[in-house]
């Protein structure tokens, strides 16, 4: 009974399409009677889809539009993003990209609360430490300073009871333990003679740590009102010297760009990272000049770079300063990784007034810049058409971040 009530209910259902599809009711939607299959097995519920159909197409559309916009925008921001970001080499940026690299050789300092021997801290004093360098070449010297402060930033008395230095490795191997001689005599940060502000000196190479290689802690015991503390200051020593400068150093405008040029004698082939800043003539920090390069052993030039469009783009105050140059020879798979040169502190040299607008506006090519922007340029187009098929006007109308 219930497959029979269920057939005719069908039939009533195939005889109503039927008569509907020879003769369909004034006002019908046309489109509808057209978009019906041919076979003519289409179910009852097909037919409010099919009715429905226009409406649904232009929301599919309008749906679709907004894709294809936002992938445009998507693919146009990658693709001026990386030209425009590309401009300058690898070793010729502008200095604001990488802050930590302005000053080099200032002093690290830090405030914490006071750390007491045999765990916990005590809050209420801060002890603030300096050291002026945390990479250290052969015959240099490190400086370390500290004081304590309470919670309004008032002096405390500190005394320094001991101060020892030794080289810190994993082999089981013991290294030299060298005493580092701290005086109350108010040279640390923001410090006054007498009150309580101790500093002392380390030189690796004036000691029985000359020959270590790697980071030596110092650990400095002291103590603030009766209760003992203790902080530790590293720093990673390099006892050789890959390559020592020689002679002065020269600037040349070379295919558009500036370029200083060093003079080195090598003693260790290999990879050398060297780096030097650039300033402007009111002493703002402008350009970061790097070399990667490889060098073999004998005398060598090492030239600094100034791209000529990153001259004629910012147009600096000249004449331009070179400073703070320091140098390095790469060493893979050990510990430490590098072999540090003898560092240029300071000014390196002032170069000639010449007006960056001389230099080339020409943007740096490479094999991988051409390829990557390749690349991203066909997906941009690629893009562009997928939209222009849709909304043509759209595509006239965007705006392109690229500058």
């Amino acid at each position: 009974m219930k497959i029979a009530a269920a057939l005719g209910v069908a039939a009533a259902v195939l005889g109503w399409w039927v008569v509907s599809r020879e003769a369909p009711e004034e006002g019908a939607p046309v489109q509808a009677a057209a978009a019906v299959p041919q076979s003519g097995h289409m179910p009852f519920f097909a037919a409010a889809a099919v009715q429905s159909a226009p409406g649904a197409a232009g929301t599919e559309r309008a749906v679709r539009i907004a894709q294809l916009k936002e992938q445009l925008a998507l693919t146009d921001h990658t693709y001026c993003s990386y030209k425009n970001n590309t401009r300058y080499p690898h070793s010729s940026r502008p200095i604001a990209e990488q802050p930590d690299q302005v000053y080099p050789n200032k002093q690290v300092t830090d405030t914490h609360p006071m750390r007491l021997d045999g765990g916990g801290v005590d809050r209420a004093i801060q002890i603030q430490t300096s050291q002026s360098r945390v990479f250290m070449a052969s015959g240099e010297t490190v400086e370390f300073s500290l004081r304590a402060v309470d919670s309004n930033g008032a002096p405390q008395p500190l005394v320094v009871t001991r101060a020892l230095a030794k080289g810190i490795v994993f082999n089981g191997r013991s290294t030299p333990t060298v005493v580092v001689p701290f005086a109350d005599d108010g040279t640390g940060a923001d410090a006054v003679a007498g009150d309580g502000a101790f500093s002392g000196a380390l030189a690796p190479a004036q000691s029985a740590l000359a020959t270590f290689n790697g980071t030596v802690r110092t650990i400095v015991s002291y103590s603030v009102n009766g209760r003992a503390g203790s902080v530790i200051f590293d720093i990673i020593y390099s006892p050789e010297l890959p390559a020592v400068w020689a002679g002065p150093p020269r600037e040349v405008n070379e295919n558009g760009s500036l370029v200083y040029v060093l003079k080195a004698n090598v003693r260790m082939a290999g990879r050398y990272i060297v780096t030097g800043r650039v300033d402007d003539a009111h002493g703002q920090p402008f350009a970061l000049a790097t070399f990667n390069d490889l060098l073999t052993t004998g005398p060598q030039e090492i030239r600094l770079l100034v791209f000529g469009k990153l001259l004629h783009d910012q147009k600096p105050a000249m004449p331009l300063t070179l400073r703070d140059v320091d140098g390095y020879l790469l060493k893979e798979n050990v510990d430490p990784d590098r072999a540090l040169m003898p560092r240029l502190q300071g000014k390196v040299l002032t170069g000639s007034s010449r007006s960056p607008s001389a230099y080339s506006d020409a943007e740096w090519q490479g094999e991988e810049r051409t390829r990557y922007i390749t690349e991203f340029g066909k997906d941009l187009q690629l893009a562009r058409s997928e939209l222009a098929k849709l909304d043509a006007g759209a595509v006239e109308n965007f705006q392109t971040e690229c500058r």
